[in-house]
This record gives C-alpha cells, sequence and structure tokens, in this order.
C-alpha cells in the first residue's frame, strides 16, 4: 500500500467527504449494517479510481464469487440451496443501491443452519474407522466441484475430506512406533487399529476446537464483514473493508510491534502459506520455518490437540498462530518436498525495526562494495521528517563511503512496496534532479512527482536486485533507475506488477453524531501511478535487464494473477533525459549475460523451481496408506536432488560498517548475531554474487562517474 502526505497529491473530491463529518441524515438508515452499505457504497462510486456500474453484470459475478468464497469445498449447501439463492443472482446490485441486504441474510441464515448440520455429519464419518488398504483419491481442486443433492453425498464429501487430513496424522503416528521400536526391540507398538483410531481422534478433536473456538465464536459483525469485502474486492484487490476488529490488528501492524511468531502468511486455495520470515521474528529465529511452508495445524503450549487450519480464512488461522510473548505455539507444516513436521516456536515481541534498512561491506578483486537491504518503504506519517526509508538508506549510504564503498548493491527483493514520498526522495539520492514517478486519478490531469534536491548521496556504480514479489515503491524505484539508465536492474522476469495507490479512509469520521457504533475503515484504491517513460507497471512490471531464475519464477504470485486487476495502460512521458557518460549500459549488461549463461547454480535453481512449482499443482492424493507413504518417500528423495541449491557459496566475505561494529558492544537486541546471520546468507547468495560481478564491470570502465550531475535534465 503507498499512502501520501503531499497536499498537492490529495485526493480533492476523497478529501472533501472524508473530512465533511455527514450527519446521520445523509445516511438516514438507523440499521448498522446498512448505514455501512451506504457509506461504502459512496465512497467507492466517488472515490475509486475505475468505479464499476452496479449492474447486472456486476451482480452475478459478486453472487459466483460470494458463493465461492463462503463454501468453496462446497461442504455446506446443497443444490437446492443454491437454487434458492439463484434467484438474486441479478438482484444483488439493485439492493445494494437501496442498502437493502435481503441476499446477505438468506446466505447467511442457511450457512448457520448449514453448520450446524456439518457438525453432525463430521462426528459420524469420525465415528467409523477409515481402510487405508483399498485404492481411492482425494482432489483438492474446487474449481469444477458441483453442489450435492442429498445428505449421503454431503457425508461422503466429508469423508473423503476428512480421511485426506486424518492419512497424515496415521503416518506420524505409525513413524513415531516405527521410531521408537528401532530404538527399544522390546517396546510393543500400537495395532494398526489402534493407531487408525487414534489419527482419527486427533482430526476429530482438531475439528471440536475449531468449531467451538472460530465458527461458533463468530459474530454477525464477521459474517457481514465478509459480505462488504466480497462486494468491495470486486473493484481490485487492493481495496479491502477493515472490520473494527480487522482494523485494530491492522493499527498494532502500523504501530511498529505486534506479538507473535514474526512471519507473514498469505493463502492460496485452502491452505496458509509463508510468503515472508521478518528479520530478527521467532520464526526466523528458529531458522526451521521457510518461506512457501503450508501451515496445516496450530497448537497451544496448554492443549493437547492442534487446529487444523486448512480451509480457514486467514485472518481467522492469525489469530491461533499469534499470541503473546513467551508463549509457545507448535506448527504442524508441510514442507515444499511434502514431507511434514512439526515446528516448536516461543513467541515474542516482532520489531518491525528490524524491516528497515540495513548495510554491509564487502571486498570483491580488491574493490570494496557496500550492499543496502530494504524490506520496505516504511514512514512515520507522524514523524516523517526522522522515521522514513529514504533518511535510513541516506545514512546507509553514508556509512558505506565512510568505509570507502566503490559501488553499491540496493536489494529490494521481496520489497512490497510502502511510502510513495519515502520512494520519491529515495531516487532523489542518486541523481540530481528530475522527475521520478507520475500519478493520476480518475477525471484529472496527470502530476509529475519530482525529486527537487540537487544534492546526490551516491554517483558511483549501482545495481537495483528485485524479484517477482518486488511490489509497488519497489517498481517506482526499479523503474526509475532503469529509465534514467542510473542502474543495472537484475532479477527476475518481471516484478510483481502493483501500479495502483492506496488510502486508508476511517469510516467513523464520515459521520457526525453516529450512533451505529465502530464502522470500521476502508483501503480503496484512489490512483495509479505511472513510469517517466509513460508506461505504468500495472500487471506487466518492471523488467529486468539481466534476468535470472529464481525459487517464485514458476509461481503465480504477481498482480496478473489476482482476480479482478486493474488494466495496463499508458499515458505520455515526463520531460526526463537518461544519463549519458556513466557507463557502457549494452556492454555490461551483455557481459553479465554471457557470465550467467555458463552458472551451473542458477541452472540447478532453475530446475528446483521448477520442481516445486510441479508439487505445488499437484491436486490428486492418493488415500490408499502404502501409495501415500509411498509418495512421500519419492518426494523427500526428489528434494535432495536439489540439497545444492542450499550449499552454495560464494567465498565472499560480508562485514557490518565501522559505525555498526561500533554498536555490538553496547547492544542488547542480539544486533550482532542478526547481522552474521544476515552476512552468511548474503555469503551463499548467487544473484548478490552476480550484482557484484557487474559493479566491478562498472567501476573498472573508463567512465568518469562525476559527469552524470550535470546529465540530468531538471
Amino acid at each position: 500500500m503507498m499512502r501520501r502526505n503531499y497536499k498537492v497529491l490529495s485526493l480533492l473530491l476523497l478529501l472533501a467527504f472524508a473530512s465533511c463529518s455527514f450527519t446521520t441524515k445523509k445516511f438516514s438508515n438507523p440499521d448498522r449494517d446498512k448505514l455501512l452499505i451506504q457509506i461504502i457504497t459512496f465512497v467507492l462510486d466517488q472515490g475509486h479510481f475505475d468505479p464499476l456500474s452496479l449492474d447486472d453484470n456486476f451482480s452475478e459475478e459478486f453472487f459466483k464469487d460470494y458463493i465461492e468464497i463462503i463454501d468453496p469445498a462446497k461442504r455446506y449447501f446443497f443444490e437446492s440451496d443454491y437454487k434458492d439463492f439463484e434467484a438474486y443472482r441479478t438482484k444483488i446490485d439493485d439492493q445494494i443501491k437501496i442498502a437493502d441486504i435481503t441476499f446477505f441474510n438468506v446466505v447467511n441464515e442457511r450457512m448457520l443452519k448449514r453448520i450446524e448440520e456439518a457438525k453432525e455429519i463430521y462426528k459420524e464419518v469420525l465415528s467409523e474407522p477409515f481402510d487405508y488398504a483399498i485404492d481411492e483419491d482425494f482432489n483438492s481442486d474446487n474449481s469444477d466441484t458441483k453442489f450435492v443433492r442429498y445428505r449421503r453425498e454431503m457425508k461422503e464429501r466429508w469423508r473423503e475430506q476428512l480421511k485426506f487430513s486424518t492419512i497424515s496424522n496415521y503416518d506420524n503416528i505409525l513413524k513415531d512406533e516405527e521410531l521408537a521400536k528401532e530404538k527399544d526391540p522390546s517396546y510393543v507398538m500400537k495395532t494398526n487399529e489402534q493407531i487408525e483410531k487414534e489419527a482419527r481422534d486427533v482430526t476429530l478433536s482438531t475439528l471440536d476446537t475449531y468449531f467451538e473456538d472460530y465458527i461458533d465464536d463468530q459474530e454477525r459483525e464477521d459474517w457481514f464483514a465478509l459480505y462488504i469485502n466480497t462486494i468491495v474486492e470486486e473493484f481490485d484487490p487492493h481495496t479491502y473493508y477493515l472490520a473494527p476488529r480487522s482494523k485494530e490488528d491492522f493499527d498494532q501492524r502500523m504501530s511498529g510491534k505486534l506479538e507473535g511468531i514474526g512471519a507473514r502468511l498469505q493463502k492460496r486455495m485452502d491452505y496458509i502459506k509463508v510468503t515472508e520470515l521478518i528479520s530478527g521474528g521467532p520464526a526466523w529465529r528458529s531458522r526451521e520455518l521457510e518461506v512457501e511452508d503450508v501451515i496445516l495445524k496450530v497448537k497451544q503450549e496448554n492443549e493437547s490437540v492442534p487446529v487444523n487450519i486448512v480451509g480457514m480464512r486467514i485472518s481467522d488461522a492469525i489469530r491461533y498462530i499469534k499470541g503473546p510473548k513467551g508463549t509457545k505455539v507448535t506448527l504442524t507444516v508441510k514442507k515444499v518436498d511434502g514431507t511434514i513436521k512439526d515446528i516448536i516456536i516461543v513467541r515474542d515481541v516482532v520489531d518491525l525495526v528490524e524491516t528497515y534498512a540495513k548495510s554491509s561491506t564487502v571486498i570483491k578483486d580488491n574493490k570494496k562494495f557496500g550492499v543496502i537491504n530494504l524490506p520496505a518503504f516504511y514512514v512515520d506519517f507522524k514523524d516523517y521528517k526522522n522515521v522514513n526509508a529514504a533518511k535510513d538508506v541516506k545514512k546507509e549510504i553514508e556509512r558505506l563511503k565512510a568505509d570507502g564503498m566503490q559501488g553499491l548493491v540496493l536489494d529490494l527483493r521481496n520489497n512490497g512496496g510502502g511510502s510513495l514520498p519515502a520512494v520519491v526522495d529515495m531516487a532523489g539520492l542518486f541523481i540530481k534532479d528530475g522527475p521520478i514517478v507520475q500519478v493520476r486519478s480518475t477525471g484529472e490531469a496527470k502530476e509529475v512527482l519530482k525529486d527537487r534536491d540537487s544534492s546526490i548521496s551516491w554517483d558511483g556504480p549501482l545495481v537495483v536486485l528485485v524479484n517477482e514479489i518486488s511490489a509497488s515503491a519497489s517498481e517506482i524505484m526499479a523503474a526509475a533507475m532503469q529509465d534514467y539508465k542510473r542502474a543495472v536492474i537484475i532479477g527476475s522476469k518481471q516484478t510483481y506488477g502493483k501500479g495502483t495507490v492506496q488510502n486508508v479512509i476511517n469510516l467513523n469520521k464520515m459521520l457526525r453524531g453516529n450512533t451505529s457504533g465502530d464502522l470500521g475503515a476502508l483501503a480503496l484504491t484512489t490512483q495509479k501511478y505511472y513510469r517517466i517513460n509513460g508506461g505504468s507497471v500495472q500487471l506487466e512490471g518492471v523488467k529486468s535487464d539481466v534476468t535470472l531464475p529464481g525459487r517464485f519464477s514458476y509461481m503465480d504470485l504477481g498482480e496478473k494473477d489476482k482476480d479482478n486487476p486493474l488494466p495496463w495502460d499508458e499515458i505520455s512521458a515526463a520531460e526526463y533525459q537518461p544519463l549519458r557518460n556513466y557507463f557502457d549500459y549494452e556492454t555490461t549488461v551483455k557481459k553479465s549475460k554471457q557470465r550467467l549463461s555458463k552458472n551451473k547454480q542458477l541452472k540447478l535453481i532453475e530446475g528446483y523451481a521448477k520442481w516445486e512449482k510441479g508439487k505445488i499443482d499437484e491436486k490428486i492424493y492418493s488415500l490408499n496408506y502404502e501409495k501415500y507413504r509411498a509418495q512421500m518417500a519419492s518426494n523427500l528423495k526428489e528434494s535432495k536432488r536439489f540439497d545444492k541449491v542450499k550449499d552454495y557459496n560464494t567465498n565472499l566475505v560480508f562485514n557490518s560498517t565501522s559505525y555498526e561494529k561500533k554498536l555490538f558492544n553496547k547492544d542488547t537486541t542480539d544486533l550482532k548475531e542478526k547481522r552474521k546471520r544476515w552476512h552468511e546468507s548474503l555469503s551463499k547468495d548467487v544473484y548478490v554474487e552476480e550484482a557484484l560481478n557487474v559493479l566491478d564491470d562498472i567501476q573498472s570502465s573508463s567512465y568518469n562517474y562525476k559527469k552524470m550531475a550535470s546529465s540530468v535534465k531538471k
């Protein structure tokens, strides 16, 4: 998300209705849910960059998506329910316009009824033994699944799902028994019947806990928030509603600290996956949880049975995973190779300062280079002058220069973006002055955001590292450096492809005399941004000058893979001049590509990425235990082919800056250990290695870097 503090960039209409505090006479319906519908549809219509028409087409798309969201596996609703709902397929738009929530009420009441029936069904299924000797499969792909007509069909659907959930329990218990026998030959193993029943009991207890702690705990507000979110997400994937409880979590994240395991999660299909580990956090320190791990179950330290979070909404899964400092949580995770593993993590305060800029030095071919890692374009809007990513990167540049830096790598991999003002200021650290990015609101002329500070913090060789997860502000930075030919962009075929700007609107401030309680907030897409060459990064991202295969090369991670993304377009270019007499751009890129064509490590990484993608795409699983176990063993054996991916070493030695080394003796936050682990990671990083090779090529050339300052057109 990119939020802005420039008055000239504020959306005038949005500010007008967000600051005038309407009385409830404007939104006169006293019912809270209907009031919320009125306010949100007004905000969407007046403030969204590309507001949709509430017509029959909208109604049909919303109908399909809403039913899919609340019952994706079709384990609650029957065909008869769906036929009842279809009466509203083309009428929902008309209901929304008059704040009529009949469709929500009908579906929600039916859902609550079917949930009670589901409780009886899963208990019936789990009261009977599973036969793991017969040949049958489970298909985890719900896209073509039809609604069932009869209860016996519904029970069969639940049976398949529960057998699939239980077979991993059976496997874990049996392996524990075999291990106990191996250690102690006199140990009497449990019978298959005992193991099978114990495995079912674990699944039963998990479901009981899930329904008691989650489903039964849901209030009408929670169900209605899901309904509202389905409406707003029809507009684009970055417009979303924050219900009061969600808004509290959002505000906590913005405050800079939270208690939990220190991992960012994302829901893909029915599964909760790890997308990032926060440096210095508990999960990061454990060295066991990894990006792309799937979290299957969560167990609290004072409970004997874990909760299965497969199919759970991500907000509710997170409620199980996070918790107070000092408490233990056991995560049952499925690795990419298919193996299942329990990981115990002690929760702690996750200080988001660990996501701030950090730097390192490295000597290569008798030249000293610097690396700055920036995980996010962070900012404190209440104290922008003192807390923002641009200011911190500038500090790190000065520290690296003091240590004799001759070239700089700016690492924006996995950087999901952040503040627009911060990226404009940061790009200005590397050029004299000039345009950085263009922004446009619907119906208004474009605005060119410029670096107006003629000073340059770093005028030497520069490489920017990106990958498929580099998004938003990261893409603005990479695009600006590419358009100016100020840096060589190295990384994925393209970056994430998010070319939109969001503002968070506090809905409570829109009503004066509100007696309906907390209404939450709305993250609203208000603008698009464009490169200074006029092109958009929306969907297409920034294409690297030198493309390297990576772990995410074949995964569906970008904006183009989201539902309802805004389209790509372009506007006129800004007035700017690419840098001249800086370095031989074409020759530098050509030399890099030649080196990489012979790099065995990158070929191995590409093979690993393809293999991982194949595992992710697997949807059919055997429910025959012998076949299941054989497949797990095969997955483990296959994964060992790629062990060398982690064994790679560049033999380069990375060090903290002189400034940071002075802090080690006074530090009480394990800073030295955190940097040691980061430096170890850098020394195994083939992408950083190539970035340093490119810096070496540029630095060794005969070009006068100082000429750069006079080559930028104001």
